[in-house]
């Protein structure tokens, strides 16, 4: 669905005076480190969220600002009659905002931290767009599986405001609550893509980002205030070593989040989920039948495997939600790891799991199936030679969850793309496989598997004959 709000006349008349009061205190120093960096080359947007920055923040740090929880703020595009950009091919930009982590040691949790977040808070998301005060941005988008990230297309010649909402506070993810503890810091990172040759968003241009800390309704108003008067009882010579406080927020240019990286990689592909991402040599089901992928497996992780063989084996091994994370990790790399340092990053389950697969102590699989894929009337088979051509599957957990996700790994899809996974009976009924029915499949039992479109989606039901 489009989404277009379109711009009040007051908005086109005072669009560059509230811009250039917003960037008053800044813009000048700003773009002068900028050039004096860069050379004549100026970045291509800049970004402003309207909220003070906080007065305590001395003058070497990053800014810090604070925010309330589940209110609205915007954040300004700048337009091109005051900040000249580079060429850009298509009308359109798609800016990604995303709040995360600004520790390091929380980044490394991260999937861990939100999927905590998402238990204790069943159907709330971290981060929400206020489409309703929004001007000038189409296609306004929240993925149920990105609770951090919503993602919009706008006209960079024309002023655009989102608003955002974020919902979590930052004292939810300290390590001990026990009342007056300091929360953590997050960031709100905005990385913009333009067109490929194909069309799709995802050549990255620019990304830039700032600190924020979030507190319960009106508790961001009542730190600030007393910032303010914490600064006001210091000498004037100590007060020269913080920051001047400001009404609104200047993203600073930075380095694209890692899931930027992926994006650009596999261009090629369609957008990649939040955990799963496409791989050049994947198939897909086409009317009801594809071909596993012929390419040899990276069954084990060398010294001397390269850092997209990594990820392939990452992908490979049911470690995708920490494939962002290790994104520039050679073989070498991640096998310099101690088991200490993966439970220290990956949490204690996947940790030890990551670190027994990579020395080779793989876990005795609970359940092995065979699986073939029934071949089209006017195919001719696989490979020459009578008889059909099975894979096998090896479940650690007896439940439809892993069954999916090995069917979705010998086929290099996604286990979104399989809607459903029915057991077709001897009389030719259907019936829905479960948990249940995974747990009572028979040792090393044979299917043929078909596949059917499902129509109201993009994904398929896979019969098991």
């Amino acid at each position: 669905m489009l989404f277009c709000h379109s711009q009040p006349e007051s908005y086109h008349q005072h669009s560059a005076s509230y811009i250039r009061e917003a960037l008053a205190p800044f813009l000048q120093n700003e773009e002068a480190r900028l050039m004096a960096e860069n050379g004549t080359k100026r970045i291509p947007f800049q970004y402003i969220l309207c909220a003070a920055t906080s007065p305590a923040v001395k003058q070497p740090d990053e800014t810090l600002t604070y925010l309330n929880q589940g209110q609205s703020y915007e954040i300004r595009m700048l337009n091109r009659k005051l900040v000249e950009y580079t060429d850009i091919s298509s009308k359109y930009v798609k800016s990604i905002v995303r709040v995360v982590f600004h520790d390091r040691r929380l980044q490394y949790m991260e999937h861990q931290q939100l999927e905590g977040w998402r238990w204790n808070r069943p159907g709330d998301r971290i981060l929400d767009i206020d489409i309703p005060l929004s001007v000038g941005i189409l296609e306004p988008r929240s993925d149920p599986l990105h609770l951090n990230t919503i993602e919009f297309l706008w006209d960079p010649v024309k002023n655009a405001s989102v608003f955002i909402q974020v919902n979590c506070i930052s004292t939810e993810f300290t390590t001990r609550k026990h009342g007056g503890e300091k929360g953590v810091p997050f960031r709100i990172q905005v990385d913009t893509f333009t067109t490929n040759e194909q069309g799709e968003y995802m050549e990255h241009i620019h990304s830039s980002s700032c600190q924020v800390k979030v507190f319960k309704p009106k508790g961001a108003d009542r730190k600030l205030k007393t910032d303010k008067e914490k600064i006001e009882k210091k000498t004037i010579q100590d007060r020269e070593k913080y920051q001047p406080p400001h009404e609104t927020t200047l993203l600073k240019e930075c380095s694209p989040w890692p899931d930027v990286l992926n994006l650009t990689t596999h261009s090629s592909c369609s957008t990649p989920s939040p955990i799963y991402h496409s791989s050049p040599t994947s198939c897909s089901f086409t009317d009801g039948n594809c071909s596993p992928n012929q390419q040899g497996e990276l069954l084990h992780l060398l010294p001397s495997s390269s850092p997209q063989d990594t990820q392939h084996w990452l992908h490979r091994h049911r470690f995708s939600p920490f494939s962002r994370l290790f994104s520039s990790f050679s073989g070498a790399d991640l096998l310099r790891m101690s088991r200490e340092d993966l439970i220290q990053i990956c949490g204690p389950a996947d940790g030890i799991r990551l670190f027994n697969t990579m020395k080779g102590r793989s876990v005795q699989p609970r359940l092995t199936i065979y699986v073939c894929q029934q071949q089209a009337r006017n195919q001719p088979p696989i490979k020459p030679g009578d008889g059909d051509i099975y894979h096998a599957l090896y479940l650690e957990e007896l439940t439809l969850l892993d069954l999916s996700e090995k069917i979705a790994i010998l086929y290099s899809i996604t286990p979104q793309q399989i809607t459903r996974i029915y057991r077709q009976k001897p009389t030719g009924i259907h019936v829905l496989v479960c948990d249940e029915m995974v747990q009572n499949f028979r040792e090393e039992t044979s299917f043929i598997i078909s596949t059917i479109r499902d129509e109201n989606t993009d994904g398929y039901h896979v019969v098991l004959k």
